[in-house]
């Protein structure tokens, strides 16, 4: 693979070794950060609130870098839709009479 690559054995090999930069460490704290913070708020932060929260917290990261990060890691928001009542059992308008009468009492199952 490294004929291919054109790459020399040492050369690799010293590549895969090398220890992690500053700029590598400070990233996947940051990821770790920004997963603790969406499964914190239930999935439903995306990267604008996830930064502001963080921002808060004291840690100093752009909403861009959050984004970039959650894209990276494949997190997504969650939306929500709000509860709406569809029924207002609490009006003052006259309620239909029981014209059918109908009793749902019996005696035994299966039975009119």
């Amino acid at each position: 693979m490294c004929n291919v690559l054109g790459v020399s054995k040492s050369g690799y090999f010293k590549w895969i070794n090398r220890p992690k930069s500053n700029r590598q460490k400070k990233r996947e704290k940051m990821s770790k950060l920004i997963l603790q913070t969406h499964l914190e708020f239930k999935r439903r932060y995306g990267s604008i609130k996830i930064s502001k929260t963080l921002n808060k917290r004291g840690v100093i990261v752009s909403e861009r870098t959050v984004s970039r990060i959650m894209t990276e890691k494949n997190l997504k928001s969650c939306t929500v839709n709000k509860y709406k009542a569809t029924t207002n059992s609490k009006h003052r308008h006259p309620v239909s009479d029981n014209v059918l009468d109908r009793q749902f009492t019996v005696d035994r199952p299966n039975q009119s």
